[in-house]
């Protein structure tokens, strides 16, 4: 099989992916300390944070959006014929609600927030260390790491449990609008259903976990960046690697949360 090539033209052994790996692993965990040293120190750039809350609500406001209803929408349509094969059309409201509330609603929206978020951070952030401009903000006595990778990684902590909860509701209107295509059910019938359906456990733990997802797209966007080298092809990598890194991190974090989860709440 062959093997990719180096960016000098030496092909990449399995050795180089497996240094590679636990470089890139290395350098995070470094990274996510000093992020941890010095977001509690001030000064604390709490108008930088909102800008960028705001920026990038609005910027994955659109996708998530489609996203939810799709969801929502696609589920119940294919849940619906197997459920009445069984005689459980009465259960559907509560299935689809306690689906999108626990795992899909959280994963896929972090998902689509590393892609559309995780990436721009990253290539932001790298063409700044590219140009040099994060060595200009050093020499001009601003602490570059506090301005730009504090504020950003906050900013996205803080942000995606919100557009969660936003991604859970249109979910739960796309399933009831795929539900009454099929069959008529009052909406009060369908709240009632969903209200009864979820519990304290069901909610607080998966929107709980976006809190971590958050911090994950963050903190591996402004890494790449950050460290980014090579001119224009390493803002690409940089970019374009950064997605990858969060996607994954999100997934085993996720399988991790979901155990300490089912530990902490047995009954779920």
């Amino acid at each position: 099989m062959n093997l990719p090539k180096h960016k000098y033209g030496r092909r990449l052994s399995y050795g180089d992916y497996l240094y590679n790996f636990f470089a890139t692993l290395t350098g995070l965990t470094i990274f996510n300390w000093e992020f941890l040293k010095q977001a509690f120190l001030p000064p604390y750039e709490i108008s930088e944070v909102k800008k960028h809350m705001t920026e990038l609500g609005v910027k994955t406001l659109g996708i998530v959006s489609i996203t939810g209803f799709i969801i929502g929408l696609v589920l119940a349509m294919q849940s619906q014929p197997v459920m009445q094969r069984f005689g459980a059309g009465d259960f559907l409201p509560g299935m689809v609600s306690l689906s999108v509330v626990r795992e899909l609603g959280p994963v896929i929206t972090a998902l689509i927030f590393a892609g559309r978020v995780s990436s721009g951070i990253g290539a932001e952030l790298g063409s700044m260390r590219v140009t040099e401009q994060i060595d200009a903000m050093e020499v001009s006595a601003i602490n570059p790491f506090k301005y730009l990778v504090v504020t950003r990684v906050i900013a996205t902590t803080m942000i995606l449990p919100i557009l969660t909860i936003y991604v859970i509701i249109i979910a739960i209107m796309g399933a009831y609008i795929a539900i009454i295509i099929v069959e008529p059910m009052s909406f009060q019938y369908y709240q009632n259903s969903v209200v009864q359906s979820i519990e304290f456990g069901d909610f607080i733990p998966g929107v709980a976990k976006t809190f971590v997802f958050g911090y994950i797209v963050g903190l591996v966007g402004s890494y790449k960046g950050y460290s980014a080298e090579g001119g224009t092809e390493g803002v690409g990598r940089a970019s374009t690697t950064s997605v990858v890194l969060a996607s994954l991190l999100i997934l085993v974090f996720d399988m991790v949360l979901v155990k300490i989860t089912l530990w902490l709440w047995p009954t779920l």
